[in-house]
């Protein structure tokens, strides 16, 4: 089974259909804090709708279209990191991640994003890498930063959330910037 080891007590693998009622209850500690900054399908409320959401993604991934990959802290699921599109054919990918509180400021998203561009442009051969995110999201905008991407633009009032609509920025690295880089 693929395991990526983070650090000594975290882990990156797949996050599959199997994994519902773990998602599920990570969820339920992760949702009022991520509900205003990820797609309202992925903030489900009961086990069926994680698993939706689990089934959907391993559709995409076995369409080489997206993928999800969980973060696994001391055994406990806390967040993870996703292809929220992937596409071989466009040499292009938008890569995204989510965590629970309690795993915030802990150094887990951004090796867990680098394993994921590591992939996706060094061994995929992609050629560009996107990061959208709420132009108001501070620690989103950070691993943005982190991870070498350079802020392309702002799409005006193109998040909505709670009846109000947010600018969304759109970050980018070129696979010859990732190399350089790593």
């Amino acid at each position: 089974m693929f395991s990526l080891a983070l650090r000594d007590d975290a882990v990156l693998r797949p996050l599959e259909v199997w994994h519902a009622e773990e998602f599920a209850a990570h969820l339920d500690r992760a949702r009022e804090h991520i509900r205003p900054w990820v797609g309202p399908a992925f903030v489900t409320t009961d086990v069926e709708g994680a698993r939706g959401t689990l089934r959907r993604y391993a559709e995409r991934r076995a369409a080489d279209a997206g993928g999800l990959y969980g973060i696994w802290l001391e055994g406990a699921l806390v967040g993870g990191v996703m292809f929220t599109d992937f596409s071989a054919a466009a040499e292009s990918c938008e890569v995204g991640c989510w965590l629970e509180p309690a795993a915030e400021g802990r150094g887990l998203v951004t090796p867990a994003c680098e394993a994921l561009l590591d992939w996706a442009l060094v061994e995929r051969g992609a050629h560009r890498a996107e990061w959208h995110c709420r132009a108001d999201n501070a620690r989103s905008s950070a691993v943005a930063e982190r991870l070498g991407m350079t802020l392309e633009g702002t799409r005006r009032e193109a998040w909505s959330f709670g009846g109000t609509r947010h600018d969304k920025q759109i970050w980018a690295v070129l696979a010859p910037e990732w190399r350089a880089r790593r």
